[in-house]
């Protein structure tokens, strides 16, 4: 590969304090220091003026269905999405068919990751043996097969002395926990948000107490074990207020927050909408509130998409029986940008943070930085611009978004992969 030189970006950096206009170099894969007069008439330059650029977005929490699910999504249909949103890295979920919770099956997705990704993908694995909340997986095999955490995500471990365990073991092999907080038996039958909006559209409620009971069984085997537990999309102002006393005490407890959970409520399902159908469910407006105020004091670390692909004629039914989930790599910086800067004033460079060095630090992982000698992972991005958005032309093999057909503000122009440039205006380039 040629080395790249990227010229007059807004240079952000969370990991160094980096946000000035600047020029970045990349060789061999890496970041290097400014090239010599000799290499820079070699190089390939990339005229970055007017937008942003910055660390590979990270994000650790996607469905790319494969194995066994693969009219819904792939590796290779996935991963492209993920570069068309900015992501250089992402991290896998373990529902398949087969689940993967056994070493074989991981090396399969490795293989596969290896043939087919066009960004990086790293699987995690199971808590229990086939998701089914009974008996533990086998937690060493799959950490020497190359998971980067466990989770049964699409799953909520019931038993509590079970969970006691699986965190006893992931703590001596140094994985964190990822866990889908939601106790079944207050959802039986439950499709949305229990409250005003559920009762006047006759639909069955599903209480934040599902989430809330589950975040603080998590907090209290946190605490007594000394393991890492990573609150996957949290929804509930309750569980976000558990969540900053625990940190209080030092709990080694982490969470995340959903662009859909930081941009809409229950109001949207008014018009039975099945692509605003998710678990958990859109809440209301304080529990919305409460997540961006979690996010600013740093109660919640890091903003992950739980990306979850359906087809068309599995989200075209009666609400009661669609499927919970919606797309979420294309149209997470746009959302985030909006939700966040512009609404809530953050700071820029703060939700690069949430997007970049800080999910890499939750599982551990050697990106969301720009700096010298780091993988050469970055995404240029236009933070004005408006564009529409077309789930259905997009890079994902399936098209369930609510935000397809809607204007759209910041557009990823560029993501670059180990020094090499895999999405640019619009295509994939590898």
């Amino acid at each position: 590969m040629p080395a790249l030189w990227i010229q007059n970006a807004r240079v952000i950096d969370p990991a160094s304090r980096r946000d000035a206009p600047g020029d970045l170099f990349l060789d061999q894969g890496r970041f290097v220091a400014p090239l010599s007069a000799a290499a820079r008439k070699r190089a390939r330059r990339i005229n970055a003026r007017g937008l942003v650029a910055c660390p590979g977005l990270v994000d650790v929490h996607v469905h790319f269905r494969e194995p066994g699910q693969t009219h819904k999504e792939t590796i290779a249909t996935g991963s492209r999405a993920a570069a068309a949103g900015g992501f250089s890295t992402v991290v896998c979920m373990p529902n398949t068919s087969p689940v993967a919770d056994n070493s074989g099956t991981i090396q399969l997705m490795k293989d596969v990751i290896a043939r087919d990704a066009v960004v990086r993908v790293h699987p995690t694995g199971c808590i229990t043996v086939g998701m089914k909340g009974q008996a533990l997986a086998p937690i060493g095999s799959l950490k020497r097969a190359g998971v980067v955490a466990i989770t049964d995500d699409g799953e909520c471990v019931q038993s509590n002395d079970l969970m006691r365990r699986a965190v006893e073991y992931a703590r001596m092999f140094s994985l964190p926990v990822m866990d889908h907080c939601q106790d079944y038996s207050m959802t039986q039958g439950a499709v949305m948000n229990e409250g005003v909006v559920s009762t006047r559209l006759g639909l069955r409620g599903w209480p934040h107490a599902a989430e809330d009971i589950i975040v603080a069984r998590n907090i209290i085997l946190a605490e007594q074990t000394g393991a890492h537990i990573h609150l996957q999309h949290i929804s509930s102002r309750y569980s976000v207020d558990q969540i900053r006393r625990a940190k209080a005490r030092g709990v080694r407890v982490t969470a995340e927050a959903t662009p859909h959970h930081l941009a809409l409520t229950e109001e949207a399902l008014a018009g039975y909408d099945t692509h605003f159908k998710m678990n958990p469910p859109l809440r209301t407006e304080p529990d919305r509130q409460a997540l961006i105020a979690g996010l600013r004091d740093g109660t919640l670390d890091i903003i992950a998409t739980d990306h979850a692909p359906h087809t068309d004629y599995e989200k075209d039914k009666e609400f009661d029986y669609a499927p919970n989930g919606i797309l979420g790599l294309e149209t997470a910086l746009p959302v985030c940008l909006d939700v966040l800067v512009r609404q809530a004033r953050f700071k820029l460079s703060r939700v690069v943070d949430l997007m970049t060095r800080g999910p890499a630090a939750i599982v551990d992982l050697p990106a969301g930085t720009l700096a010298e000698g780091a993988a050469a992972d970055v995404c240029l991005f236009d933070p004005e611009e408006i564009w529409r958005y077309n789930a259905v032309a997009g890079q994902s093999k399936s098209s369930n978004s609510p935000w397809s057909g809607r204007e759209l503000r910041g557009r990823v122009r560029t993501t670059i992969v180990g020094g090499k440039v895999v999405y640019a205006d619009g295509r994939i380039t590898v």
